[in-house]
């Protein structure tokens, strides 16, 4: 039972590992069909969130939905999109980084036109491009490492309690 335990906890650790990349790659995702929005359909930025929720699964279509009808609402788009997200994205596997480097293309977007608003968001797809590059190069041996680590602990509880 210990080393099954600890060898759970490793393989718990390595689909933490997974769906983290898989969550960044959804929201690369969105920032991608966002701007594929504003760009050819002409679409302002909440009217683009009304758009995406018929396509996006998990928590964010129903957020984007939200976020379409708040911020008609006489709030500023930003602040709306960001705490909306932000509550969205708990759910996910994302550390608080990865979280803060996807809504930073969102921030400062009150009062630009649809070319600056395209612009910040292919800045903010580029990092996070950047960001999921680098996990991925590392996932490899930080999954492995995990599950050998978590039976190699199990196996080493078992011989001290033994």
């Amino acid at each position: 039972m210990i080393v099954g335990g600890c060898l759970g906890l490793g393989l718990w650790y390595r689909e933490q590992f997974v769906g983290r990349v898989l969550a960044l790659r959804t929201l690369e995702s969105i920032l991608e069909m966002l701007m594929s929005e504003i760009r050819y359909g002409k679409a302002t930025l909440p009217e683009s969130c009304g758009q995406l929720a018929a396509r996006l699964p998990g928590p964010f279509d129903q957020c984007l939905r939200r976020i379409q009808f708040e911020a008609g609402g006489g709030i500023p788009f930003q602040e709306v999109f960001c705490t909306r997200m932000e509550t969205a994205m708990k759910e996910l596997p994302l550390k608080r980084e990865d979280r803060e480097l996807f809504l930073q293309a969102f921030q400062g977007q009150g009062f630009q036109d649809g070319a600056m608003q395209l612009k910040r968001l292919e800045q903010g797809l580029s990092q996070l491009s950047g960001r999921i590059a680098a996990l991925e190069r590392e996932q490899r041996e930080k999954c492995r490492m995990a599950v050998g680590l978590g039976a190699m602990s199990g196996l080493l509880l078992l011989i001290i309690l033994l």
